[in-house]
């Protein structure tokens, strides 16, 4: 299995720039994305941006132009480097993982979450 764990948020200005780091411990036969979500209180969790296996990036509408997604080589790392905040950019970011464990298994592994506040 595989650890997440997110970094990196804060207290930030409107317009102002974040970087939030998921930091990822474990072993895993293969990964086949990581991405970045995002909750609000009383919203649904939403993805903000993914990369997968395959080099493809997707990001939330909300967010093109604004964030940027990466990763290192290793699927040790992945960064969501945030510009242009505002507040409706304010909530709780989860890293995520997809991928298949030792067993060949596929599953779905969640970080606890960083918060993320864009004062107006």
């Amino acid at each position: 299995q595989v650890q997440l764990v997110e970094s990196g948020g804060g207290l930030v200005q409107a317009g102002g720039s974040l970087t939030l780091t998921c930091t990822a411990s474990g072993n895993m036969f293969s990964t086949n994305a990581m991405g970045w979500y995002r909750q609000a209180p009383e919203k649904e969790r939403e993805l903000v941006a993914e990369v997968t296996a395959g080099g493809s990036t997707i990001y939330a509408d909300s967010v093109k132009g604004r964030f940027t997604v990466s990763r290192d080589m290793g699927w040790n790392l992945l960064y969501l480097q945030m510009n242009s905040l505002n507040p409706e950019d304010t909530a709780e970011y989860y890293c995520h993982l997809r991928g298949y464990d030792k067993d060949r298994t596929l599953g779905d592994y969640w970080g606890q979450g960083t918060q993320v506040t864009v004062s107006s």
